[in-house]
């Protein structure tokens, strides 16, 4: 599972190394590919292992194409779905829309998300949560999944 928050930096050509304790998560038994998306809510990017971005795509195709909502997640997130695989430097070539989607420039953040991990123009990131943390959650707003956690 993908945890925590990391600082990461692009470089001129546009690459971004995974911090070593994500790439460390990664399957080892082919190449290690990963799938880039947008997130259709906020400005930043997903990156899913190859495995787990199938299962998702598979999901989504099977979502009826002539529902209008349904056949917006398609294009957004099929459409933007890109194939990546890490060099040998643990390096990921992030492409310029997407990049361009997620206001990313230079300084990135990682953020660990169990089973994927987001890529946050640390601006973007430091604006939101900051957000996040004095919005105040009313009651109806927590899934009833949570309604009963403890931390």
């Amino acid at each position: 599972m993908f945890r925590g928050i990391n600082s990461v930096v692009l470089d001129a050509k546009g690459r971004v190394k995974l911090p070593a304790r994500h790439r460390r998560l990664l399957p080892t038994d082919k190449a290690l590919e990963v799938v880039v998306t947008i997130d259709t809510e906020s400005p930043c990017l997903l990156l899913y292992p190859i495995q787990e971005w199938e299962l998702i795509e598979e999901k989504l195709q099977a979502l009826p194409s002539f529902n209008p909502a349904a056949r917006r997640i398609q294009r957004l997130l099929i459409g933007h779905a890109t194939d990546l695989e890490l060099d040998t430097n643990g390096r990921i070539l992030l492409p310029a829309l997407l990049r361009d989607y997620a206001h990313i420039d230079k300084d990135i953040r990682v953020i660990g998300q169990g089973r994927k991990l987001e890529l946050w123009s640390a601006k973007e990131w430091d604006e939101y949560r900051a957000r996040w943390i004095v919005e105040a959650i009313k009651p109806g707003d927590l899934p009833d999944e949570l309604q009963s956690l403890a931390l």
